[in-house]
């Protein structure tokens, strides 16, 4: 196996975590925080980090994950709940302090570039020190389906601990022992169902009680809360409007600054000339970073004169020439003799005497995140003591980032930035960049003691975005043909793209490229060929590339599941019989399969012009297979049909879980149908949903989804999985009904 530079990387990790050990171990006994660190105020008390009770019963969980739709808040609130033992309509979350307590360590371990299958010292070193070193550095971080994952076990812990202090201050109020008495739908009674006091009566005593080893978590079957469709916490909000956006937030003397980035990709504003004067609405131009803005009451006004009203020298980028069919000349030269960054093989490779090749090439486009909520961020530059204080309020997916960039943007410590992080209208992994930051923080700078509101319009953030990858694929096979059936003999792919792994660190915290491709871009298929060879060869490129939804998996799973289709063909047997041969040693893959194919009715017959196909993709810790039935006619696609099967281990909330297998099929399935981002001259060429569509309300399918027990006590997220099958589902649908294979996205009959 040549992994050279995988092995360094994974060295670099190592070595960070022992240094990091010492002042992990230290520090371990501190992991659910000081009892006043989640802003304690009158009338409340604190258990620990992560929650406290207020005098009216009230508690308060402390959720520092960004709330973009996928029901975070509610998911973690129950997890405190359910070892606490609150009762439901009183609990309620907050946002925490920026603190090492509330990081992220599943992220940076999910960042590694094995597959979930891989086992071995080296696979158990890097998650070991990837733990530590994560927990030292302490990123505050939502993304990669990792929020569940990452608080299954410190959150829960931190109900157990607040149940075991609730207890102990009963006791010590009553003169009951502690184990007479238990906690039950959120109050302490005695075991015999006499109630001893309720949480708000109890904040007296409590400041007075040392802390404890924490107790030991429920068996799965003690819960009451996990595994319950539970109402989620933030819709009440949302439905009577009270919810705060980025796009919401008034803060007094607001003013509005409108934006106009520079045409090509790394392009830059190196002065501008005003056509007469400043109109009504509008104070000022800034040369922000990647372009201009105007700043004034009116962000339409503002808007306005950047369209009309300047003339702005702007200063090209590296490649202000490029175009999508030079670019996929490049990316064919390389997928021929370029030098794979990663090479991985597994099996033995066989030598028949009587072989012949089977191959396909498959293409994915860039594709834009286009959240609902236009990209924003509102900042506030203000005087204190002699020196500066910045001020954030932004849907951002890593108030930590958002906060060490407006220092660097500000020229102050980080001690001076105070981040907000508001309701995201959708994030996908775009509200991670730090772009909007930077922006606005440098407007803010121009308008000392009064906040700005930078906002994108709709063709300023899809011809700017961060955007996933595009990339080539080329599958090939070796199949025995010295018998009276072909046989496979190996499978071997060579990929091409871009790196958001490579990039994201390199263009928000300055750190060198390592020219490694992107993890999830190369995890090994589920299916046990005889000989598997992967090359990965990464592309450098103007192009912006960025974390989207199911990042890699998002079109590695086209790639493979639609090769797996074809091979099947190719031997001659059915598409579904070939994976269970190839699936016999994965039980939860198998059932995940079997529960999809039972659930979509697989092989009842269907009108002519229609068909089934069928995609299985393993991610984020989760399993997921889905069922696309078709319908074509006249050259028109339509999806009629998608069932779901969907193994992510311990469900925290059912509804929640289904709720985002439909919105991952659909966002995948817009992109699998219309997402393509072309380039011209060094630009994007779309520039709103009139030339960048989506599923809209009248095309959705019909959507099915079901839920597999397989025993596994394995988190799996949930966020992001519902997206990569959808794509290839669909293409082998078509052939199903048509005979055609489809290999490029997004997917077109003609």
């Amino acid at each position: 196996m040549k992994l050279t530079r995988r092995k360094a990387i994974i060295g670099g990790i190592i070595a960070g975590g022992v240094l990091g050990v010492g002042f992990w171990f230290a520090r371990e006994r501190d992991r659910l925080g000081h009892r006043t660190l989640f802003r304690v105020g009158p009338e409340e008390a604190g258990l620990n980090g992560w929650i406290k009770i207020k005098r009216d019963d009230t508690v308060v969980v402390a959720v520092p994950r960004a709330e973009m739709g996928q029901g975070v808040q509610t998911a973690l609130a129950a997890l405190a709940a359910e070892e606490m033992d609150a009762r439901w309509d009183q609990v309620r979350v907050d946002d925490p302090p920026e603190h090492v307590v509330y990081r992220n360590v599943e992220i940076l371990i999910d960042g590694l570039p094995f597959s979930p299958e891989e086992s071995g010292a080296m696979v158990d070193m890097a998650h070991w020190a990837a733990g530590k070193f994560g927990g030292v550095l302490g990123v505050l971080a939502t993304g990669g389906s990792t929020s569940v994952r990452d608080a299954w076990i410190p959150m829960r812990t931190a109900g157990a601990v607040a149940r075991d202090l609730l207890l102990r201050a009963a006791s010590r109020k009553s003169g009951v022992p502690v184990g007479e008495l238990v906690v039950s739908d959120g109050e302490v009674r005695r075991k015999d169902g006499g109630r001893v006091a309720r949480f708000g009566e109890l904040l007296d005593q409590i400041e007075h009680l040392s802390a404890m080893p924490a107790p030991p978590l429920k068996k799965p079957s003690e819960f009451k809360l996990i595994g319950k469709p539970l109402p989620r916490l933030d819709i009440p909000a949302k439905v009577t409007g009270a919810a705060t956006f980025g796009v919401d937030v008034r803060r007094p003397g607001l003013v509005y600054a409108a934006v106009m980035n520079a045409p090509t990709f790394g392009g830059a504003a190196s002065g501008f000339t005003v056509k007469g004067s400043l109109p009504k609405g509008v104070e000022k131009i800034v040369v922000v970073p990647g372009g201009v803005a105007a700043i004034g009451s009116s962000w339409w006004r503002a808007n306005k004169l950047l369209a009309e009203g300047i003339d702005v020298q702007w200063q090209a980028g590296p490649e202000p020439k490029l175009d999508s069919a030079g670019l996929w000349r490049r990316y064919e030269a390389l997928l021929q003799d370029g030098k794979p960054a990663l090479t991985r093989t597994r099996g033995t490779e066989p030598k028949p005497a009587t072989t012949r090749p089977f191959e396909a090439t498959y293409r994915a486009p860039y594709l834009a995140h286009t959240t609902m909520e236009p990209m924003n961020c509102t900042a506030l530059v203000a005087e204190r003591d002699g020196g500066k204080t910045v001020e954030i309020w932004m849907p951002n997916q890593s108030p930590t980032l958002m906060r060490l960039i407006a220092a660097k943007t500000a020229d102050v410590a980080q001690a001076d930035v105070t981040v907000h992080t508001t309701f995201l209208g959708g994030g996908f992994g775009r509200r991670a960049e730090v772009d909007l930051v930077r922006q606005a923080v440098t407007c803010a700078l121009a308008m000392p003691g009064r906040p700005v509101q930078v906002l994108w319009s709709r063709e300023e953030d899809i011809r700017h975005d961060y955007y996933r990858p595009m990339a080539l694929a080329r599958w090939r096979a070796e199949l025995d043909t010295s018998g009276v059936a072909p046989k496979l003999v190996s499978v071997a792919k060579r990929q091409v793209a871009q790196s958001p792994t490579d990039q994201f660190p390199a263009r928000t915290i300055g750190l060198p490229t390592q020219g490694k491709p992107e993890g999830n871009a190369v995890e090994n298929p589920p299916y046990d060929f005889p000989y598997y060879r992967l090359d990965a060869i990464v592309a450098e490129g103007a192009v912006p590339v960025g974390f989207w939804r199911s990042v890699g998996h998002s079109h590695t799973a086209f790639f493979d599941e639609s090769f797996v289709d074809e091979l099947a063909h190719a031997l001659k047997q059915d598409a579904v019989a070939f994976r269970r041969a190839l699936l016999a040693g994965k039980p939860r893959h198998l059932k995940v399969l079997e529960t999809v194919m039972r659930e979509s009715g697989w092989g009842r017959p269907l009108p002519s012009g229609s068909g089934r196909g069928v995609a299985l993709r393993a991610s984020f810790g989760s399993i997921v297979a889905q069922v696309a039935e078709v319908a074509v006619a006249n050259n028109a696609l339509q999806v009629k049909r998608v069932t779901c099967a969907v193994d992510c281990g311990p469900v925290v909330n059912p509804a929640i879980v289904r709720a985002q297998m439909e919105s991952g099929i659909v966002y995948g399935l817009s992109a699998a149908l219309y997402g393509e981002i072309t380039l011209a001259d060094g630009a994007v060429e779309q520039s709103n949903f009139t030339d960048y569509d989506a599923v809209r309300l009248a095309d959705a399918p019909a959507i099915d989804v079901h839920l597999v027990d397989s025993g596994s006590a394995i988190v799996g997220g949930i966020g992001e999985p519902g997206t990569p099958p959808i794509a290839p589902a669909v293409a082998n649908a078509v052939f199903a009904a048509t005979g055609k294979r489809l290999r490029s996205l997004p997917l077109k009959l003609v």
